[in-house]
């Protein structure tokens, strides 16, 4: 005789799971918040809210094709529909949230001198464009598939970079945030992400629009869009 609680269990079926958007991103909120602005305080999160679509469905099938190895969010994106993919980032890309002060690290100041430097200037001698030939003058992304670098914690920009120069990440052919990556030094690394991660959040951070931007160096990401190689 099965046991009363059992039986009920078979009578009655299992518990139905509502058919939204919230519950079926459920694994994304958990850790990047239920609108995306990230969890700050864990370092690694990054904010989601507001950055491309186009970006972030990229960023899903990049975890599914195996072009950036983070083994919770390939197992999240495993069985995921392109068009899926896309809801998931139209959802995040469209909220507007507040954004949280991220942990940066304290450092002297010729340092983030030289962080500022890469931003804004970048360099020649090294072949180094600066972050805002890309991602706008704001820093806030442009469109359709470059992402804004401000409210990202230290930990999760200096991660990323590294990953770029392990190819733990990568993006479409040519990549051009590896051939970067590889031509900074490692302190280059922490100051480059040490400043973005100080550094005050625009009072507009809607990304620039897609032909803003004259990209320095040949990019996969940015096809039809490329500058001087």
């Amino acid at each position: 005789m099965l046991p009363l609680a059992w039986s009920t269990f078979v009578q009655a079926g299992p518990p139905s799971v509502p058919d939204t958007l919230l519950q079926r991103i459920a694994a994304c909120t958990a850790c990047h918040g239920m609108h995306g602005e990230g969890s700050a305080g864990s370092g690694f999160f990054p904010r989601l809210a507001g950055k491309p679509a186009g970006y972030l469905a990229l960023q899903l099938q990049n975890f599914q094709r195996g072009l950036r190895k983070y083994a919770p969010m390939e197992y999240t994106v495993r069985q995921l529909s392109p068009a899926y993919m896309r809801e998931i980032a139209v959802y995040f890309s469209a909220q507007q949230v507040p954004y949280q002060r991220v942990p940066a690290p304290d450092l002297a100041p010729s340092l983030l001198s030289r962080g500022e430097q890469l931003v804004t200037e970048g360099d020649p001698a090294r072949k180094v464009p600066p972050c805002q030939a890309c991602h706008g003058q704001q820093l806030a992304g442009t469109e359709p598939s470059v992402p804004g670098l401000l409210g990202l914690p230290y930990d999760y920009i200096s991660s990323q970079l590294g990953s770029w120069r392990t190819r733990t990440r990568a993006s479409a052919a040519p990549d051009c945030m590896a051939e970067i990556a590889d031509r900074l030094a490692p302190a280059d690394i922490t100051a480059v992400s040490a400043w973005l991660a100080s550094h005050a959040v625009s009072p507009d951070m809607h990304a620039q629009p897609a032909a803003s931007i004259t990209p320095p160096l040949r990019c996969g990401v940015l096809v039809g869009q490329e500058g001087g190689a």
